[in-house]
């Protein structure tokens, strides 16, 4: 199981796409909502995309890291590694 990328924000960000959501996705209403330009909304917005990316590939980097460590661990050989990463990445559409 992999933790939800949205909990690996911090806590402005969360706020931020909680008020986003709450918002029905409006950028102009969330603009309004914090008294900022659409143009400073839509470059948090982005930001906060960029660090979803990049918390889901990070989990899924650590999840194949694991693996490979339990063949050099003897755990299991290096086909059944490869067959489980495989099936993984099936199941993450990756």
């Amino acid at each position: 199981m992999t933790l939800n990328p949205i909990l690996l924000l911090d806590e402005d960000d969360q706020e931020f796409v909680r008020q986003f959501v709450l918002s029905s996705g409006s950028l102009k209403k969330l603009s309004e909502k914090y008294s900022v330009s659409y143009p400073t909304i839509r470059l948090r917005l982005d930001r906060v995309i960029r660090k979803l990316k990049a918390a889901e590939l990070d989990q899924k980097n650590k999840f194949q890291v694991s693996i490979m460590q339990m063949v050099i661990d003897d755990k299991f050989d290096l086909a059944l590694a490869q067959e489980i990463i495989q099936k993984y990445k099936e199941t993450t559409n990756d």
